[in-house]
């Protein structure tokens, strides 16, 4: 009865160490500060994770599939800029925001027409579109933010519905639609057997190059969405925003146990560890800890995690 129980238990013991770490952490910081464990510090935690969970979502999906996106922190930017120029022109706030998140889409669509058809490597794919669109959202606002946008559109990164922000419940939605996308739907499953071997994959009959595609699209979507939620809430949009987010996005993912190879990985392990990596930031700001060491730990966190995963692989191969 132990072994059954252990066995059942064995794929859920990352998400609980995941879950341990996120506990002890706010018992220590608790500690450190009176002001951490305070109702509006927990909204701020979760009003500041909401955007590395709608984007690490999207990401979970194309590390899963043994893919890269870097073009996410430019397609941002992109998606801001096409419906903040939408709605000065004079279009409908929900209008805009189509024409914005279809757009990121399009982002998208293109990087993973790129990599299935014309099979080149995703790295130099997304580098490039992420230096292409950072460049053409510097040309053509001149460099300049666009600002003052009409109330029903700040409503989305400002507004309320109880205790919670706009942010914070498109991001538990977005988390939702990701698990059930993921973990028991057709186009989850291909996801992850693309990672784990997508040449057996295509032989039992499957578009591959139609799911790969569509991964993209959904990573693009998701950066659109985190790209409207930012200008809203700031009620600016910017031509440099999202610069290193695509790096905190990796981060998230890979601490969440997605495998950078391919072939494995979980949606809530990477909601789990978007809330870590919020907690760690907030409480680097609450102890007035410089932000620069933000960046410190998050590719300390990327080195360590990887490592450690390649670590198991190799005892898995040689076991």
């Amino acid at each position: 009865m132990y072994k059954d129980f252990k066995m059942g238990l064995q794929p859920y013991v990352y998400r609980i160490l995941l879950i341990f770490i996120l506990i002890v952490m706010i018992i220590v910081l608790s500690f450190a500060s009176s002001y951490f464990l305070t109702l509006g510090n927990i909204k701020n935690i979760l009003d500041q994770a909401s955007l590395y969970i709608i984007l690490s979502v999207g990401m979970t999906f194309v590390i899963c599939s043994g893919g890269i996106d870097l073009s996410i922190g430019s397609v941002i930017a992109l998606s801001s800029i096409v419906s903040a120029f939408a709605m000065k022109a004079g279009l409908n706030v929900g209008i805009s925001v189509f024409i914005g998140l279809v757009v990121a889409m399009g982002v998208g669509l293109f990087n993973g027409y790129m990599i299935s058809y014309l099979k080149i490597n995703p790295f130099i794919v997304t580098l490039s579109t992420m230096s292409i669109i950072r460049g053409a959202t510097v040309l053509i606002t001149k460099g300049r933010p666009i600002y003052g946008f009409p109330k029903a559109f700040t409503y989305l990164g400002s507004g309320t519905i109880g205790f919670l922000n706009y942010p914070i419940l498109i991001a538990f939605f977005v988390t939702f639609i990701g698990v059930i996308l993921l973990g028991k739907t057709r186009f989850g499953n291909y996801s992850i057997a693309m990672g784990c071997n997508e040449e057996a994959l295509r032989r039992s009959g499957v578009n591959t190059n139609k799911y790969k595609i569509w991964i993209y699209i959904l990573c693009g979507l998701c950066a659109g969405i985190a790209g409207l939620i930012i200008s809203a809430r700031l009620n600016t949009a910017e031509p440099l925003a999202g610069t290193g987010y695509e790096m905190d996005a990796i981060a998230a993912v890979v601490l969440g146990g997605t495998d950078m190879r391919g072939g494995r990985g979980s949606v809530s392990d990477t909601f789990i560890a978007c809330l870590i990596l919020g907690v760690i930031n907030n409480g680097l700001r609450i102890l007035s800890i410089s932000s620069n060491y933000q960046q410190l730990l998050t590719g300390i966190i990327i080195l360590v995690t990887v490592a450690l995963s390649d670590y198991k692989q190799r005892k898995r191969i040689n076991a």
